[in-house]
């Protein structure tokens, strides 16, 4: 835990449809605070955003919807078919999306927020994100469920294999977590899953704070 603020900052990413954002929805229930990077990067390409005009300026003005707004879809895929472009891409969004988890991240210390928060990023380990935190928390499923998910919910095989290619591999990152949470079975199995975590950072938080003097 960083010496300037009296919360725990803990990181929560996983891969694409392995339920990290119902992880995050059960600790915000149990009183986390969550910042979602996602968020964070909508508010970056905002029309007007200079994020936006780099990349207007990279990809050409056909990644805009008519209304001038960033096409999502229409940008992901030419990105997660190029890793280079990819690359490109997290090159103009990253800053922007770290200044304003550095503004939350404040708004917080002004409140005088002492509990978790949790930063929910896909992509925290390949920015290199996780090492700004002081817990990794990585959600994963099994191959077979992950598929499946992504697929029920994106509709394309095809586009989901090149996603799940462009990330790196579950097994990896789960190597680098403070705690792993398995989404692959039933959500009690995982609101369970998600309650050992939590009381495990409490336990962290209440043993890094200072002792009052005797």
């Amino acid at each position: 835990m960083s010496a300037d603020r009296p919360f725990l900052l803990v990181g929560l990413t996983g891969g694409i449809a392995t339920g990290k954002s119902t992880v995050s929805e059960i600790f915000r229930r149990l009183g986390c605070e969550i910042i979602d990077a996602d968020a964070l990067a909508r508010e970056a390409v905002e029309p007007g955003e200079p994020a936006l005009a780099e990349i207007v300026a990279e990809f050409g003005p056909a990644i805009l919807g008519p209304d001038g707004r960033l096409d999502r879809k229409r940008l992901g895929a030419v990105v997660f078919a190029d890793p280079a472009r990819r690359r490109r891409l997290e090159a103009i969004t990253h800053p922007a999306i770290r200044a304003r988890l550095a503004e939350r991240l404040q708004e917080l210390l002004a409140r005088g927020f002492e509990g978790v928060v949790i930063f929910d990023a896909p992509v925290m380990i390949e920015s290199g994100n996780h090492k700004r935190v002081d817990r990794l928390v990585v959600v994963v499923t099994d191959a077979a469920t992950q598929r499946a998910r992504a697929v029920g919910r994106d509709g394309d095989p095809a586009d989901v294999e090149r996603r799940i290619a462009s990330q790196m591999p579950l097994a990896e990152k789960a190597k680098l977590a403070d705690h792993v949470i398995d989404n692959s079975g039933t959500p009690e199995a995982t609101i369970a899953e998600v309650r050992r975590v939590h009381r495990a950072l409490l336990a962290d938080l209440r043993a890094r704070r200072p002792r009052p003097p005797a």
